[in-house]
């Protein structure tokens, strides 16, 4: 249970007072072991909260009073509680021992639940393929890792006699293959998914391409192995081609509608066994005044398994996997890169000083990453521009982020860190900035959802003479700030200087919401504006919002502007 913000005076209003003598050290603090909460929110929680029972203490002279009876016990004992679950969660020694011990716990939950689908599956005391491979699928889904999963089958297997057998798959009979399309394609999933956009010939008559086809595509990318930006990137690709063609007056496929690529359409490919692609679509009936030239009939192979792992398993035992399997660590230009786990969030804003491009909110899945505690600074890009230097700001040191960058060179700084590195470094997508400004619980601010101090960002303060200025706050900086000055201004995940300083460089052009559930979204692959966020030390409050958009041409840059960094979990 999270702490409430203000804490209400009242512990009828909030049931999270209950828990400061619960077995769980997080819950004590009304922390979340997922999260990761840095070692300042343990801080502020722990002093916040014995802040609230010191203020209830008088009560203790008013025995008939209902409130005392409520509270009575935790009067006397809260204050120690508390103290004990702070110590332990800042004992560099005591706190793996805790996360360990909760995620066995975790993993153990998801063994009970995945044992019961095997038991349900394991009722006739045969295994066919296609049956543990659904286990597998089930499993994934709770977040279990795939030798953990096998662990389990094979101990269910020895314990109830059951044995595995061989069933063929048969590839429905009424599905027609096209001609050629059920010979292997070599390559890489990339390669494969642009034939299988080539041979739906969509768009080649002047029509655009509808959102569910787009989807049905992506979806029949996703099943290559793709990420939804891959194939959303393939099919722009795609599209920019067909534009520049003559056009043809050709009937595209119904494959590409979403019931039909469900009922009659199969692309997917084994990696394990490195299975050819089988690609199978029924054609639309053809107009009367266009002749179609008959499709081949191709001898139809069974569909190879699909993939064991869904794209993105969002679950608090698939995000505490990613924790144990993707540490936090420091790269080459001293940039230190943390964890961002898989996670739901809605992106965008309804609130009353929020754009109209924030909107419609949308739900948006996001895989996990890794992106800089900071944003790049000075020191750190000089590394790769050493000529940058001259274009310092006067005020700006070492530590300073890095201004003065259009997209086009910070894309450019991704590219040499890569290679310099041997990591995928990029900038970050919309998406992946704004789950790692807010995570998933709808906060306005990174750190939540007041700016009522100078402490959490460094904006407009009485220190600039901006007409918009907040004369009330003094943030300590006229203009940008030495990286890291504003810790209590974390985001749930302990990245800093998310709001304030500089806006951000994204990777995406601009474009609208839609308001339809994404996966990894990563927007148009091309376009006349690219997106920043953030804010800046120039900007008004409202402006370092989690889902505040600013967008200009990729070659602007200025003095509020920088960039910092994605490396992708491989």
């Amino acid at each position: 249970m999270s702490l409430p913000d203000p804490l209400p005076d009242n512990p009828l209003r909030w049931d999270g007072w209950r828990s400061y003598n619960s077995e769980n050290y997080y819950d004590r603090l009304c922390l979340e072991f997922d999260p990761a909460p840095s070692d300042d929110q343990v801080e502020s929680n722990c002093r916040t909260l014995l802040v609230w029972w010191q203020k209830k203490l008088p009560l203790k002279s008013q025995p008939s009073n209902p409130m005392t009876q409520l509270l009575r016990t935790g009067m006397d004992e809260a204050p120690q509680f508390l103290a004990e679950a702070r110590n332990r969660l800042l004992d560099p020694e005591a706190r793996p021992a805790i996360d360990k011990l909760l995620r066995e716990r975790l993993v153990d939950g998801a063994v009970v639940e995945f044992k019961k689908v095997i038991d349900f599956a394991l009722g006739s005391s045969e295994l066919t393929r296609d049956e543990e491979d659904r286990l597998y699928e089930a499993g994934a889904r709770l977040g279990l890792m795939r030798d953990e999963m096998a662990r389990v089958v094979e101990s269910e297997l020895e314990r109830t006699g059951a044995r595995r057998i061989e069933k063929p798959s048969h590839a429905p009979a009424h599905a027609a293959p096209l001609a050629g399309a059920s010979a292997a394609i070599p390559g890489e999933p990339a390669s494969e998914f642009m034939r299988v956009v080539r041979l739906s010939k969509l768009c080649i008559d002047g029509d655009d391409m509808t959102d569910d086809q787009r989807d049905a595509l992506c979806n029949m990318g996703e099943s290559l192995g793709l990420t939804g930006g891959q194939a959303e990137d393939i099919i722009d690709e795609y599209l920019d081609k067909v534009a520049a063609e003559p056009m043809q007056s050709v009937q595209p496929l119904r494959a590409v509608h979403h019931a039909t690529v469900k009922a009659g359409a199969t692309a997917v490919a084994d990696r394990q066994s490195g299975a050819a692609l089988a690609v199978t679509m029924t054609p639309l009936p053809p107009k009367a005044s266009v002749p179609v030239r008959p499709v081949a009939a191709a001898v139809a192979k069974p569909p190879p398994a699909k993939p064991l792992q869904p794209a993105v398993v969002v679950s608090p035992v698939a995000r505490i996997q990613e924790r144990a399997r993707f540490k936090n660590f420091t790269n080459i230009v001293g940039s230190e890169m943390f964890l961002v786990p898989s996670g739901i969030f809605q992106m965008g804003s309804t609130a009353r000083d929020s754009a109209p491009h924030e909107q419609p909110v949308t739900e948006t899945t996001v895989g996990c990453f890794y992106i800089s505690r900071f944003p790049i600074t000075n020191e750190q890009y000089e590394k790769y521009d050493a000529g940058h230097r001259a274009k310092r700001a006067p005020w700006g040191g070492e530590k300073h982020p890095v201004i003065y960058v259009t997209s086009k060179e910070a894309l450019a700084f991704c590219n040499w860190l890569s290679v310099r590195d041997g990591r995928k470094y990029r900038l970050p997508t919309e998406a992946e900035w704004e789950y790692a400004a807010r995570g998933s619980d709808g906060r306005a601010y990174p750190w939540g959802d007041r700016l009522d101090s100078g402490n959490l960002a460094n904006f407009a303060d009485k220190r600039t003479s901006f007409p918009w200025a907040d004369p009330t706050i003094d943030t300590g900086f006229s203009e940008t700030a030495p990286v890291g000055s504003f810790p209590h201004g974390a985001s749930p995940f302990g990245v800093e200087d998310m709001a304030g300083n500089v806006f951000e460089w994204c990777s995406d052009f601009f474009d609208f919401y839609r308001g339809k559930p994404l996966t990894n979204p990563r927007g148009p692959s091309n376009g006349t504006k690219r997106v920043y966020r953030g804010g800046s030390w120039k900007s008004r409050a409202t402006s370092l919002r989690t889902s505040a958009r600013g967008f200009n041409t990729p070659d602007y840059s200025s003095n509020d502007l920088g960039f910092r960094v994605v490396c992708e979990c491989e």
